[in-house]
């Protein structure tokens, strides 16, 4: 299931084995605390089991050891485009 939401997630991915939280920045700067702190907010408000930050940039040091201390994924610009090549390589 695919929800889009608010309280600090973009969307909420979730089956039966799992829910994730995930919060989308498209930033020209690198991403910082905020996006960590909503996304940490948002998975206790629906109880996720896993919570991303995804980005086409990059992440502060800050953000990082932040999401580091929460549990937080942090997918950046590269492994973005790392996910993308692999899937157009498996089509």
């Amino acid at each position: 299931m695919l929800v889009t939401g608010d309280y600090g997630a973009d969307l909420v991915l979730s089956n039966n084995e799992k829910k994730i939280v995930v919060q989308a920045k498209r930033y020209k700067k690198k991403v910082g605390l905020k996006a960590v702190q909503e996304v940490v907010s948002a998975k206790n408000y629906y109880k996720a089991d896993e919570c991303w930050v995804i980005t086409n940039n990059y992440f502060t040091a800050p953000a990082v050891k932040l999401a580091q201390s929460n549990n937080v994924s942090l997918i950046d610009r590269d492994l973005l485009i790392k996910w993308m090549l692999e899937i157009k390589n498996a089509a």
